[in-house]
């Protein structure tokens, strides 16, 4: 597949993807353990990915409002999951997971992390895909293959995608595409296709958008 090809996404999903995005979209609760989650009446999309991957301003790009997650640059902060409502009438639930990988955190934490993210990730029915983050610079590294392995286990679909690719050379964001694509094809729950975005730049953000209505549909 060529570096052209992955920004491509459903063509023909892009522009209602960017009416419903623009429309209605708020945030419903956080959820530190399970007895908290909403009732499972909607599809829901999971974002996924390790600590300062970036997650939280891209999906503030996704829906275009600069606050609707929190920012920090205090990795392991969001330690919950938050469950945002978008359309209406209610579409679809998006689903902001912890950051992983934040290695100053205490040994309880992570399994706390590890127990609530493992059980809902097996045990929610709707859960149509997962958006599992990527940081550009860096490239996927083992604590990204320990939750690509967590969804492969839980039989849960789930799309790569990279982050903050105008921080690097388009020579570079190519070949981490390239690496990553081949990281996808040994998982079986990993759907094909590199999205590249950057949250200041706008780069893959309407792919993005069009590639989360088509995993509702």
């Amino acid at each position: 597949m060529s570096a052209d090809a992955i920004q491509e996404g459903p063509p023909d999903l892009i522009e209602p993807a960017r009416k419903i995005f623009a429309g209605p979209i708020a945030f419903l609760r956080s959820a530190p353990s399970l007895e908290h989650l909403p009732d499972a009446t909607v599809p829901e999309i999971a974002f996924a990915g390790r600590s300062n991957v970036g997650k939280s301003s891209l999906l503030n790009a996704l829906t275009n409002r600069g606050g609707l997650a929190r920012t920090s640059n205090t990795p392991g902060r969001t330690q919950e999951l938050n469950f945002f409502d978008v359309g209406e009438p209610l579409r679809f639930r998006l689903v902001d997971m912890p950051g992983y990988g934040f290695a100053k955190a205490p040994p309880q934490m992570v399994r706390k992390w590890r127990f609530l993210v493992n059980d809902f990730l097996r045990g929610r029915a709707v859960l149509k895909r997962a958006l599992v983050l990527v940081d550009s610079r860096h490239g996927v590294k083992e604590v990204d293959r320990e939750i690509f392995e967590m969804l492969d286990r839980a039989a849960v679909s789930y799309h790569l995608v990279l982050t903050k690719a105008d921080k690097i050379k388009a020579s570079d964001l190519a070949a981490v595409t390239r690496a990553t694509e081949e990281e996808a094809r040994k998982h079986p729950a990993a759907h094909p296709e590199i999205i590249a975005t950057s949250s200041e730049g706008g780069l893959g953000i309407a792919e993005l958008r069009a590639a989360v209505l088509g995993a509702i549909l």
